[in-house]
């Protein structure tokens, strides 16, 4: 029995007490609201709180201020959020069903493939753009499958997923700066897709991508004690009676969907899903059914607050918040890299 399944058997039933998690819940809800709010004062000019809800209340089309506040900061708080949770839900599931702690959607070709695929339906089928998020999901599954096929092939040890999806990603990569190059004018703005961002995102454009993520949510939370028992190996999976390899399908599937709904709108956005899900284990251990609502909505105050220094670091510039997590996810994967030479770390 590996590192990964020794934690899950002491971490699943003795830490997560219903009103322990329930109170980080609750918290969580709370500082989202927070963030939220901070989110949609702050730009290029910042707007009190008081006129905010004044705004609001009054919804005159010709203020400056609801004008602002309705068509560009909350479609691009409300893209941070959905991203945010969507791509750290992606992670968690991913470690979880492929038992490896570095996996994250940007490390083993979920990203890669989705973004591709979202780039070639906005170069060569610009009147379909509205596919994307369908036509993200696909590539992302392909890419992920991918991958795994290959570790397989190699032994499938955790160090071989995570090489195998390096390896994916770059050669997708290459795909992705050739139709990009070919194609300059796309419907997509290349220097920010392929960092990430949220700047310019619209209400119309998050709306397919919306109802992805949220029936992904629902489903994840669904199946989330079927993900735990995934979690303690394959044997013991088939022994209580899962189809093993159709339900890892399926969770592949699902990451896949979470993860290419969000960068069909905000780009190819990176370590949001190896970030928050360490995170969240931190807060309430290794069970799915409170690890993923968790990571859900730490996922979103992450990346809100991600969006929130990309506008006010430079300001009145504004850098596209990919290069903040970046900047902070690179020498986390570092970290992890380390410890996990080290032996200390799980996975």
């Amino acid at each position: 029995m590996n590192t990964w399944q020794k934690f899950s058997i002491r971490k699943f039933f003795n830490k997560n007490s219903g009103s322990y998690n329930g109170g980080v819940i609750a918290l969580l809800l709370i500082l989202l609201i927070a963030a939220a709010l901070v989110s949609i004062s702050i730009g290029a000019s910042k707007i009190p709180l008081s006129q905010i809800l004044l705004a609001l209340k009054q919804r005159d089309p010709s203020s400056k201020t609801f004008q602002i506040i309705s068509f560009v900061r909350i479609p691009r708080t409300i893209a941070a959020i959905l991203a945010g949770c969507s791509l750290s839900l992606s992670g968690a599931i991913l470690q979880s069903v492929l038992n490896n702690s570095l996996a994250s959607p940007n490390i083993i070709g979920v990203n890669s493939g989705a973004g591709f695929l979202t780039v070639f339906i906005s170069a060569f089928f610009p009147a379909s753009l509205y596919l994307a998020p369908l036509a993200a999901f696909a590539g992302g599954l392909i890419a992920v499958l991918i991958v795994f096929a290959i570790a397989q092939k190699t032994g499938a040890s955790r160090m071989s997923i995570v090489l195998s999806g390096i390896a994916v990603s770059s050669f997708i990569g290459a795909m992705t700066d050739t139709v990009l190059t070919l194609h300059p004018d796309s419907a997509i703005d290349r220097a920010v897709f392929l960092i990430g961002g949220f700047s310019g995102v619209t209400t119309e454009r998050m709306t397919y991508p919306a109802i992805f993520i949220i029936t992904g949510l629902i489903i994840a939370l669904v199946f989330s004690y079927d993900m735990n028992i995934l979690t303690l190996g394959d044997e013991t999976a088939k022994s209580l009676g899962l189809s093993v390899g159709k339900l890892r399908f399926v969770f592949l599937g699902l990451a896949a969907l979470l993860a290419g709904s969000a960068i069909s709108f905000a780009g190819l956005l990176g370590f949001v899903g190896l970030i928050v899900p360490h995170a969240a284990r931190f807060f309430v251990g290794y069970d799915n059914r409170f690890l993923l609502p968790v990571c859900a909505l730490l996922g979103s105050i992450f990346t809100l607050c991600c969006d929130i220094l990309a506008r006010v670091l430079f300001a009145p510039f504004e850098i596209p918040v990919g290069i903040i997590m970046s900047f902070l996810g690179g020498p986390f994967f570092i970290y992890l890299l380390l410890k996990r030479r080290k032996g200390k770390l799980y996975g």
